[in-house]
């Protein structure tokens, strides 16, 4: 994990993707004026006997591009860590920075791409171009056997890494959908409305929902 880690971090592959990312950082909001961005792509973090992985979009631009970690230092994150905290899964609710403390438990948090994207829109081919780093993550969670897919992105990215690792992904592609279903080799795929703050501030997912994701992820990994 440490090597891929080091390969992902030192990535340049999509020149719009790099551009974003480094506009973002030079130019920050006020309330972040001051920090030393991050500013690369993100590996995936959390526990590498994990028996559950979370896949997400990519990093928001003043959210893991800025703190260097996944789902760290944003409202997507607050809501993401404070369920695993609920679940048992992380040892504490909150997610501030690579350095806050917090430890994962049977969990590892990755993302379809690693830079943050303009609009949070990556395109296809800066989606095909970065897959490969989550099809080797998925190959070094030996014990994982549930992927919670954060939003439709996510889950069409997760099917064709599992496509491409080999598995028979079942015809018609499984649809996303909160809390739907998919056997694919040996990983059951969840699928899960993203924790925006889109879906979040609207009502579309609420934290009981999101709670049951987890409870249900738990459950099929044991």
């Amino acid at each position: 994990m440490r090597d891929l880690a080091a390969e992902i971090h030192s990535c340049r592959l999509c020149p719009r993707l790099v551009e974003w990312r480094e506009e973002r950082a030079a130019d920050p909001p006020r309330r972040y004026r001051g920090e030393d961005y991050w500013a690369r792509p993100l590996d995936g973090f959390g526990d590498p006997a994990a028996r559950v992985a979370i896949v997400g979009l990519a990093p928001a631009a003043h959210g893991g591009n800025r703190t260097g970690r996944i789902f760290t230092g944003d409202r997507s994150g607050d809501w993401l860590y404070a369920a695993l905290f609920r679940a048992g899964f992380a040892n504490q609710p909150t997610s501030s920075h690579r350095d806050d403390g917090l430890l994962l438990d049977g969990i590892y948090v990755t993302a379809v791409v690693r830079c943050a994207p303009p609009a949070n829109r990556p395109t296809p081919e800066e989606r095909d171009t970065c897959l490969p780093y989550l099809e080797r993550e998925l190959e070094l969670l030996k014990s994982c056997r549930t992927i919670v897919a954060l939003g439709g992105f996510a889950w069409d990215g997760t099917l064709r890494a599992l496509r491409h690792l080999g598995e028979q992904v079942p015809r018609p592609k499984p649809r996303f959908g909160h809390g739907a279903e998919a056997s694919i080799g040996r990983w059951t795929l969840i699928g899960c409305f993203h924790p925006s703050q889109q879906n979040t501030f609207t009502g579309r997912l609420t934290e009981p929902m999101l709670d049951a994701v987890f409870s249900r992820a738990g459950e099929l990994s044991r």
